[in-house]
Formats: structure tokens, sequence, C-alpha cells
């Protein structure tokens, strides 16, 4: 008889209580949860099941049901989930319900790509600025937007109300535009250069690495 090994599925998460904070563990599956729902909308479906959700975000669809019935009933029993009501109520749930504007630093292939995605703006986030350092690209457009000079920076801020900066730069650049950015009170920082950022504690810093998620998925595959 060969040798099987069982893998035991996780406990489920208690559910918070509504008006209660997230833990990191509940925000980062309603987040999944909103992005599959968002592009499943985007391709017409009206509903979607438990077991639809899990399959595309590998939570464990008991989990999925316990996340989402701590803030209501959104879901009948052979019938799903409503796609549009569900992702409303969970852009509630994230308090990111309305528009927030983004600054994009960096004029580049990679900040080219992201100001042509609909990747912010499915979830209710605009760009309204792009930087650059490089003299050659101020004045160029990147979609609907002129590249403008980072000595703006502070006055840009203030004037479109930013509350996120995304960084497309050199890791070398980074470090001293987040302190500029600091500076402008600006307190969401998403990195998409390798730099270790140094900031206050007020202010938040989310890197993402294509490496580093591949790790993760790899870790999973291997055990």
């Amino acid at each position: 008889m060969s040798d099987v090994t069982f893998r035991a599925e996780p406990a489920p998460e208690p559910a918070p209580s509504p008006g209660e904070r997230l833990s990191l563990g509940v925000a980062a599956r309603l987040s999944r949860y909103l992005q599959v729902l968002t592009q499943a909308r985007k391709m017409g479906k009206e509903t979607i099941s438990s077991q639809e959700l899990s399959d595309y975000t590998h939570v464990n669809s008991t989990q999925i049901r316990r996340d989402l019935s701590g803030f209501g009933k959104f879901g009948k029993r052979g019938v799903g989930y409503n796609v549009d009501s569900l992702v409303s109520q969970i852009r509630k749930i994230l308090r990111t319900s309305g528009q927030h504007n983004i600054a994009l630093f960096g004029a580049g292939h990679l900040g080219t790509a992201i100001a042509s995605s609909d990747i912010f703006a499915d979830h209710g986030f605009r760009i309204v600025a792009v930087f650059d350092t490089d003299p050659a690209k101020l004045g160029a457009q990147v979609g609907p937007l002129p590249v403008r000079d980072v000595d703006d920076l502070g006055k840009v801020v203030e004037e479109e109300d930013i509350v996120v900066a995304v960084l497309a730069v050199p890791s070398q650049a980074a470090q001293p535009l987040a302190d500029a950015l600091v500076d402008a009170g600006v307190k969401i920082i998403f990195n998409y250069s390798e730099a270790l950022l140094q900031v206050p504690p007020e202010v938040t810093v989310h890197t993402s690495s294509p490496a580093v998620d591949l790790l993760y998925a790899l870790y999973f595959y291997l055990t």
C-alpha cells in the first residue's frame, strides 16, 4: 500500500462583527473576492456561488461564507450571490466606495502600462497625475495625462486630493520620492520597485514583487 499524506483544511476564522475593525486576513480575503467579482461582472455574470469564488481565490468555500455572513445575508441557497450587490457591499466594508485619486511616478514602460490599464479604475481609483524626473519625458502624454515634473508634487497632491502614490521607478529613485510624498501628506505608497522604503509609522507601504508572488505560489505547489 502506498503512503498517502492528507493535508487538513485550516479551521475557518470567525467572522468579524459589523463595525469591528477587520483583521488583516479578512481584509486580504475580501479584497481577493472583490477582484474576482469585478472581473465576473465585466464578463456579464449576474450571480456567483461560494464554490466559484473558492475556485478562483483558493479560499475554502466555508471560509468565504463565514467571511460574508458576518456582514449580512448576501446570498441565496441554490442561487449564489448577486455580483453587483456583493461588489457594492464589499466596497462599503472595505471603505473603498467612491473615488480615490492616485499619483503615478514613472513614465517608463511599467508606468505607461499601469496608466493604460483598468486595474485601478475598476476599483474606484483614478490616476490624476503622472510624474517623471527625466526632462525628455516632461510634457509627453501618458494616456490622457501629461507627464509632470516631480518638483510640482506638493502642489498637485494638495490640489487633486491625492491619497495614494504608485512608484514605478528604479530602486535608487524610490526613497527620495517616498520622502517627498511623506512631506506632502500622502499616507499610502504602492511600491513597484525593489527598494525597502523607510517611512513613518502612519504611512502604509505595500511593495509588489512578481518574484515574491511566484515564490508564494511555488511553495503551495510543492508542498
